[in-house]
């Protein structure tokens, strides 16, 4: 699997209609509650980062895993306040390659 924005907004469906019944709705309303969440995940990365270092992110396997799996838990929040708002991938992308080529030619 090719795994893109398209792909990690399908999968994120699919976690939503598998927890339907546990998980708030997707919508609107409860994209400040996923922004939140998503906010909480990135902190956790940053934890590990202030607890076990740059060194060991880059060298220790299992913590490096375990920043990695924050950083999913960080992109799968994310996935969420864009399905919340009706964000397509392709918007996603577009917007992303307009801000890259504002950026490359900042300074």
């Amino acid at each position: 699997m090719n795994l893109n924005f398209e792909a990690m907004k399908e999968m994120q469906q699919e976690l939503q209609e598998k927890y339907k019944d546990k998980w708030s709705p997707i919508s609107p309303a409860c994209a400040r509650e996923k922004l939140l969440w998503m906010m909480i995940e990135a902190g956790e990365m940053a934890d590990v980062i202030k607890k076990d270092g740059d060194e060991q992110i880059m060298n220790d396997k299992q913590v490096r895993e375990h920043f990695i799996e924050e950083m999913c838990d960080t992109l799968m929040y994310l996935n969420d306040v864009m399905l919340c708002y009706r964000i397509e991938p392709e918007e996603l992308e577009a917007k992303y390659l307009q801000k890259h080529q504002r950026n490359m030619k900042r300074w």
